[in-house]
């Protein structure tokens, strides 16, 4: 297995470009993260050239997290904003050469929401298509993130279905499927075709994957046997120094 380090979660006690080091020395196949905006591209793209590790994905601004916002392009009063940070991440993306956007959502419910929400990923996925850029949609688990528009992955599904890019894809957050629909084996056979990103955590606490109600050694294996050969996302919260929180690399590797 391959394995990519989420640096939203992982060596977040240092600055980006250290943390990219990090996850090179540590023996990572690649990086991905949240919210890299306020480091500038060029600082992350000479760490990801030093290191010859792949940025595989971002996210959209969340808006204003002071006033609690969890993104912005399901929030039919916020269009500008959420086509702003739309275009914000896609051009970071090319700056870095990063091959995924991850498009969040925000707190919203109703049809105006899901309208609104799928005239953005049209606009996204339009504006990504020319620089080969993945647009992804991620559902999140309503203990964590309780309101947030998607929840699902069958929601998930009938919103790609709606929009019809072929560059919209699923982040299968193995955690937040885990405790919304649980059923991970089949979750993940069914879906792979869908599926643009996998990660990881155990649950219920978003720790390391080698403790928890899911057994990742089966998992893994099932994704390995599938044939997806992708980075699997290490999107796990270390709960102290994160080089002492990775024996699992060659336990479930």
């Amino acid at each position: 297995m391959k394995f990519s380090a989420n640096l939203g979660f992982l060596w977040t006690e240092r600055p980006l470009p250290k943390a990219i080091e990090a996850a090179k020395a540590a023996g990572f196949d690649a990086v991905e993260c949240h919210w890299p905006y306020d480091t500038p591209a060029e600082e992350i793209a000479d760490a990801l050239n030093r290191t010859g590790l792949r940025m595989l994905g971002l996210n959209t601004r969340r808006g204003n997290p002071d006033k609690g916002d969890n993104g912005l392009s399901a929030l039919p009063d916020r269009l500008a904003e959420a086509r702003a940070a739309i275009d914000e991440a896609i051009a970071y993306a090319c700056a870095i050469e990063a091959s995924c956007v991850h498009v969040m959502a925000g707190f919203a419910t109703g049809q105006e929401a899901h309208a609104t929400f799928r005239e953005n990923l049209k606009y996204a996925c339009r504006a990504a298509a020319p620089h080969g850029i993945t647009i992804l949609i991620e559902p999140l688990n309503h203990y964590d993130a309780p309101g947030y528009f998607l929840t699902t992955t069958a929601q998930a599904v009938a919103i790609m279905d709606d929009v019809a890019a072929e560059n919209l894809r699923l982040m299968f957050d193995c955690y937040h499927v885990q405790l919304m629909e649980g059923d991970l084996s089949h979750r993940i056979e069914e879906l792979l075709p869908r599926i643009g990103h996998i990660q990881f955590a155990s649950v219920p606490d978003r720790g390391p994957p080698d403790h928890g109600e899911v057994s990742y050694a089966h998992v893994f294996d099932l994704i390995d046997r599938l044939g997806y050969v992708a980075p699997l996302g290490a999107e796990y919260k270390p709960n102290g120094h994160t080089e002492a929180t990775l024996n699992w690399m060659s336990s479930l590797s």
